[in-house]
């Protein structure tokens, strides 16, 4: 598989790493206008790096574009004339509608929206994607090559903008939670290393129990609650105090600021 990754930013940086260290590729292009920062890739030895987003293209059978919205239309007219029936065109530019992207290369190009998180560095992101009508053909081929870093869910373009906010905002949200419960556990004596470690691999934890269950969390947590027990005083008091509240409003306030970006359709 030829892969190129253009724009290689944080985003891209943890999409390579993720491909690379699942070995998901035969090659790989990454282009950066300022290629310094990423010269260490090279030491993979199937790793090009450039400056030249048209050399990659015309090197690379699956593109994926994690650029800067506002240099994305500029390079899809820089690279649409050096398209062929091989290339696989995939975006993960929020905001930025398929519409928009056949409009520019047109609508028999094979065309994926996937919104990935940056957890995708250790094969663990979950990934969100949809297609134009041409892309349907491809897209178990784009599932396979996230999957291998994650997890993947196939959903409307309408409802992209959402997957954002819970899948990709929602790292920083689920740091924030594991930071509040290492503090608690410092103020229980426990020294900042070792809470870390307890909030971090609980919250793993919890996660797994319920994949690999498929239960209803409210299941998991009824099998850990006792009559006046100290687990159930304490959720009482998180919602007491607004835990579920405030998680949603802040979901509903980043829907509501994501919302705000004018989508280019």
């Amino acid at each position: 598989m030829k892969l190129a990754i253009i724009g290689t930013g944080n985003l891209g940086l943890s999409i390579a790493n993720g491909i690379l260290n699942s070995n998901g590729a035969t090659s790989m292009y990454l282009t950066k206008r300022n290629t310094e920062s990423i010269r260490h890739f090279e030491n993979y030895g199937n790793v090009t790096i450039s400056s030249d987003n048209k050399e990659a293209v015309q090197k690379s059978d699956i593109l994926i574009f994690a650029v800067q919205p506002n240099h994305f239309e500029r390079i899809l007219n820089d690279i649409k004339d050096l398209l062929t029936e091989k290339h696989i065109v995939i975006s993960t530019i929020t905001g930025f509608s398929i519409k928009k992207i056949e409009a520019i290369l047109g609508k028999q190009t094979f065309i994926i929206r996937s919104m990935p998180n940056t957890a995708i560095s250790v094969g663990k992101s979950m990934t969100c994607i949809c297609s134009n009508e041409a892309g349907k053909k491809r897209i178990d081929l784009a599932k396979a090559i996230f999957n291998r870093m994650g997890h993947t869910l196939e959903i409307p373009e309408t409802q992209m903008q959402a997957a954002t906010v819970i899948c990709a905002s929602g790292i920083a949200f689920w740091m924030r939670l594991i930071r509040a419960t290492t503090q608690g556990a410092i103020q229980l004596g426990f020294d900042a290393k070792e809470a870390q470690e307890l909030a971090m691999h609980t919250c793993n934890g919890a996660a797994n129990l319920l994949i690999e269950s498929g239960n209803h969390p409210e299941q998991e947590i009824d099998r850990v609650t006792t009559p006046m027990g100290c687990t159930i005083k304490g959720l009482n008091e998180m919602e007491h105090q607004g835990l579920s509240s405030s998680l949603i409003r802040g979901i509903v306030a980043s829907f509501d600021k994501i919302s705000e970006f004018k989508v280019k359709n």
